[in-house]
């Protein structure tokens, strides 16, 4: 299920694409295709329609995405860590950094004071 939704989820991102790359921020981009006096959608209409489908791949990019995110696949068992947890517990510890002395050592003259 997550595989296929996956697989939804790229193909609204690449529709998303064209379609925002047709359209053009001045109102030309596929509209400016069509100046013929007799097409069957005015340029209104085509801008219109970009601007609908852009929203609706948008909404439904969102609803895909939280669908995924509920349909993963998670392991609940318990006593098992992640990979990342148990690649820590098996790292040597690291040894401590020496701490330098942020004062020069005391001679004898500053303990006669």
């Amino acid at each position: 299920m997550y595989t296929f939704i996956s697989v939804l989820i790229i193909i609204v991102c690449v529709l998303l694409t064209l379609i925002v790359l047709v359209q053009n921020s001045k109102g030309g981009g596929l509209a400016s295709n069509f100046s013929s006096s007799n097409q069957i959608m005015g340029v209104k209409k085509t801008t219109d329609f970009l601007e609908k489908a852009t929203w609706t791949l948008a909404g439904g990019l969102l609803v895909l995405c939280l669908v995924a995110a509920m349909t993963i696949d998670r392991v609940t068992t318990e006593g098992q860590k992640s990979q990342i947890e148990q690649q820590l517990q098996k790292k040597e510890s690291a040894p401590e950094m020496p701490a330098f002395p942020t004062e020069a050592p005391a001679t004898k003259q500053d303990t006669a004071k």
